[in-house]
């Protein structure tokens, strides 16, 4: 016998191997049939045909062998086909769960198969109360199969399964599940059934989702879920507290731009999406603008400070109202006095505010507010992101306006992207939502104001909680700044006294080296209402101030941030020495 024809040369010894022992078992055969003795050459077949069996076998064991070890599987390649709706989970920066897809089962009924349909139907709802009538009864007037609800856990499965209805069947679907219900529902967002993510960070971060399920591996967020409940249940508790229509919460490491925490008051349950309040699902830090009230002052002392317009000790005149052309500014407080720069800050004067505005003049306030970010919508992942309300025209008398905090309305989200970057040194990056790897440098960035002006606000801002409007907001050992906010609303034209969006801008701790973590909880309220407790008051200082130092309180054992009492915590203010506010000495 001679080799096939195209069989190249270098398999030309093995096929004469096999042709020689065909050959030599053919001939064994054949020699034992000769010899008479029957039962070699049924042994003879018999071992072949083990030998053809055990060869085959021993095929099939080293296939199987290769997929399991060599197929990849478990690192998200091989020969698994992932389902094309397939969601990766979704994890806090610490991996703990937030989003993860899981098995459900669609119902699916054929009426062909129901003797008793008004009984099926019963007996369905009966478990599942959930479920439209009207679907049911469809189905089951029809002549086929068809699908009546989706969705259904697999504890709800057993419920209709137990029931042991004839035409009643199930078929698996993959569903979006949220196992920590409300928690961080706005930051997180929510999937469709279609697995297209379509709010918050599943629909920011929907390809990457996709693409991280495939690899069978999960995306964390920059959220600490820690920090995110602590955050939570103290912006409900406050806006409970003080009947608020509305409220946000946000907490930021200003050296990174990471966002920790970010709540909205009211809440919803991302896994029922499809039921929820419209309102309730409106993320208000993200989505909705505001003017912002005397928050905005850190962004006008910031400027005028740092164009060297004025310094910490720079007279304004705060002892008559500022009139403008139809327009006449008045102080909360009336301190009819002039102050020095320091004490506009600390006392929250709208008078020296504005007329701080007015010094540093349009163009300038046009270009530190741009560089500021706040003429446009936070540069975030989140697509909820609201642009801000301005007006075109920087006229004097809206110039005047803004520099407290009026005439312009921006989302909690911008408020917090351009504080960070007045009080981290003075880098302007956009906030985000990804956490940074362990040693990952934050973004590069851009400067917007000197070092030595960021050193002078967190001063100032030190000495509004131990001196001026924010006492509230003082924890002992965490040495807190911040600035209160409170900006009545504009309705029908006009602004109303009694409906006011109270703010705290809190930052700790505010000594150490600027290139150090730091971090700012900023908590804005919607219509707040006084209570006995606030003596009546709805402002900032009485309102949001309380809640975030109560956030602060809870989350800075979390953040590693080492309680230091001071003697002034515990002790009697020391007098005010404006040398100690100025980065260059302090």
């Amino acid at each position: 016998m001679t080799p096939a024809a195209g069989v190249p040369n270098v398999l030309a010894p093995l096929w004469r191997w096999v042709s020689a022992r065909l050959w030599w078992m053919e001939h064994a055969f054949e020699r034992a049939r000769a010899s008479g003795r029957a039962e070699d050459d049924t042994r003879l077949r018999i071992f072949f045909v083990l030998a053809l069996f055990g060869a085959g076998f021993f095929s099939l064991a080293l296939g199987a062998s290769k997929a399991a070890l060599f197929s990849g599987l478990g690192h998200g390649v091989g020969y698994v086909q992932v389902a094309p709706n397939a969601r990766a989970d979704v994890t806090d920066r610490n991996g703990r769960v937030l989003a993860m897809d899981l098995v459900h089962y669609g119902l699916y009924l054929d009426p062909d198969e129901i003797a008793d349909k008004k009984g099926t139907e019963a007996a369905i709802l009966s478990v599942l109360p959930d479920v439209v009538p009207a679907r049911i009864e469809k189905v089951l007037a029809g002549d086929k199969r068809e699908y009546v609800e989706g969705g259904l856990t697999p504890e709800q499965k057993e419920k209709v399964h137990d029931l042991a209805l004839a035409g009643v069947s199930f078929e698996e679907e993959s569903a979006r599940a949220y196992p920590l219900g409300e928690m961080a529902a706005h930051v997180l967002g929510f999937a469709g059934k279609d697995g297209q993510g379509l709010a918050g960070a599943e629909k920011a971060l929907d390809a990457e989702i996709r693409q991280a399920a495939a690899k069978n591996q999960s995306v964390p967020l920059s959220i600490d879920l820690r920090v995110q409940g602590a955050l939570q249940d103290e912006l409900q508790h406050a806006s409970e507290m003080h009947h608020a229509i509305g409220a946000s919460g946000i907490v930021v490491n200003v050296r990174t731009g990471e966002i920790l925490g970010l709540a909205s008051y009211p809440s919803f349950d991302p896994n029922a999406a499809g039921t929820a309040n419209p309102a309730a699902m409106v993320d208000h830090a993200a989505a909705t603008v505001y003017e912002p009230g005397s928050v905005f002052k850190v962004f006008t002392l910031a400027m005028g400070i740092d164009a060297g317009v004025a310094n910490v000790n720079t007279m304004l005149d705060a002892r008559t109202p500022l009139a403008l052309g139809g327009q006449t500014i008045h102080d909360y407080d009336k301190d009819n006095a002039m102050l020095p720069l320091w004490e506009v800050f600390t006392h929250s004067s709208n008078i020296g505010s504005a007329r701080l505005g007015l010094m540093c003049g349009p163009d300038r306030m046009q270009r530190y507010f741009k560089s500021f970010g706040l003429l446009s919508a936070a540069p975030s992942e989140l697509f909820e992101s609201a642009r801000p309300i301005v007006n075109r025209n920087f006229s004097e008398n809206v110039v005047a306006s803004m520099a407290f905090g009026h005439a312009i309305s921006v989302s909690p989200l911008s408020v917090a992207t351009g504080m960070s970057a007045i009080l981290n040194g003075g880098i302007y990056r956009p906030l985000t939502i990804r956490p940074l790897a362990p040693g990952q440098a934050p973004a590069a960035g851009r400067r917007v104001i000197q070092a030595s002006t960021s050193r002078t606000m967190l001063n100032l801002m030190r000495l509004n909680v131990t001196n001026g409007t924010g006492g509230k907001a003082d924890i002992p050992g965490y040495r807190v700044g911040g600035k209160t906010g409170s900006a009545e609303k504009a309705l029908g034209g006009h602004y109303v006294r009694n409906k006011l969006v109270s703010s705290f801008a809190a930052i700790f701790p505010t000594d150490g080296p600027l290139e150090e973590d730091r971090y700012l909880v900023l908590i804005m309220m919607d219509e707040p209402q006084g209570t006995a407790e606030t003596g009546g008051f709805a402002t900032g200082g009485w309102t949001a101030a309380p809640a975030a130092g109560r956030v602060i309180e809870r989350i800075g054992p979390l953040l590693g941030v080492q309680r230091v009492l001071l003697p002034s915590d515990t002790g009697p203010k020391p007098p005010v020495d404006p040398r100690t506010l100025t980065g260059e000495e302090g």
